[in-house]
C-alpha cells in the first residue's frame, strides 16, 4: 500500500482544511489508519486514528475540532480540521497499521505518506 496525502495549505486562525490520504489499490485494507503531525525540532505526535469498524480516537488537543473518517470503497482517509489554531501548524502524515490494534504508537504503523504541510496564521 502506498499513501499520498493532499489538502494541506495556509489558512487563518479559525479556518478549516480537509486533508485526504489516498491509498493505492490493495487487497489488504489496513485495519487501522491514522493521522500524525510533526513540528520541526519536535517529536511526531498522533492526531487521530480510525479502525475498519469506524471506531475513532482523537487527541485531546484537537478534540471537538478535528474529525477523522475513511471511505474503504475509495481507499481514502480524511481529516476534517475546523477552528484551526496557530498551534496546529505542522507537517501532517497519514499512516497505515497492519496489526489489529489501533493506537497512537508510531511503531504500530508500517506505511507512511510523504506528508502535507498545514500552516495556520494568527
Amino acid at each position: 500500500v502506498r499513501l499520498v496525502e493532499s489538502g494541506g495549505g495556509s489558512v487563518q486562525a479559525g479556518g478549516s482544511l480537509r486533508l485526504s490520504c489516498a491509498a493505492s489499490r490493495s487487497s489488504n485494507i489496513p485495519y487501522c489508519m491514522g493521522w500524525f503531525r510533526q513540528v520541526p525540532g519536535k517529536e511526531r505526535t498522533g492526531v487521530a486514528n480510525i479502525n475498519l469498524d469506524g471506531v475513532t480516537r482523537v487527541a485531546d488537543s484537537v478534540k471537538g475540532r478535528f474529525t477523522i473518517s475513511r471511505d474503504n470503497a475509495r481507499n481514502t482517509l480524511y481529516l476534517q480540521m475546523n477552528s484551526l489554531k496557530p498551534e496546529d501548524t505542522a507537517m501532517y502524515y497519514c499512516a497505515a497499521a497492519s496489526g489489529e490494534i489501533c493506537s497512537f504508537e508510531e511503531t504500530r504503523y508500517n506505511i507512511w505518506g510523504q506528508g502535507t504541510q498545514v500552516t495556520v496564521s494568527s
